[in-house]
């Protein structure tokens, strides 16, 4: 017998997690989602996953335009998590307002300036995954790196600063 869905969410609540930010540049806008299953795939080729919503809009976005940014959030960012895992949330570049962030070079998608990583990634492929799909994403480049900076986690359904000394 299969685990019943609740007992299965409450068992990885208890499971810490990075907390990212998916960005995605389309002709239209910025679409941005917050992601904590991001895992990393292979480093030969880089490779990462991320899970998203299959019936999600960002899902549909990225696979249509087939590249996107992934921002590692940090420590004093839950607010930016916050933002993203709303519902019928506006552009990115809206909720991002007062932030410093640019544009990735290969995706053009938005990356943060004070996150702890960024990477500039082109889908590889989309695969289906019950109700998510796992978007295998080849990293082009990795424009934000700061080793000073402590992550952001997700852990008991809340967001929490990693304690110092990473």
């Amino acid at each position: 017998m299969p685990v019943p869905p609740a007992e299965f969410s409450a068992a990885l609540r208890r499971y810490a997690a990075g907390v990212g930010l998916l960005t995605v540049r389309d002709d239209i806008d910025d679409v941005g989602t917050t992601v904590t299953s991001v895992m990393s795939v292979s480093a030969d080729p880089p490779l990462v996953a991320v899970g998203l919503t299959a019936d999600g809009y960002p899902a549909e976005v990225l696979e249509a335009v087939g590249s996107c940014a992934v921002s590692v959030l940090a420590a004093g960012q839950a607010i930016l998590a916050s933002r993203f895992s709303s519902a019928g949330r506006p552009s990115a570049r809206h909720l991002l307002e007062g932030v410093p962030w640019s544009r990735a070079p290969h995706s053009g998608a938005v990356l943060l300036d004070g996150g702890v990583v960024g990477l500039d990634c082109r889908l590889d492929r989309m695969v289906e995954a019950g109700d998510h799909v796992l978007a295998l994403l080849a990293v082009e480049g990795v424009p934000v790196l700061r080793e000073d900076a402590a992550p952001l986690l997700r852990l008991g359904g809340r967001y929490v600063d990693a304690p110092e000394g990473r």
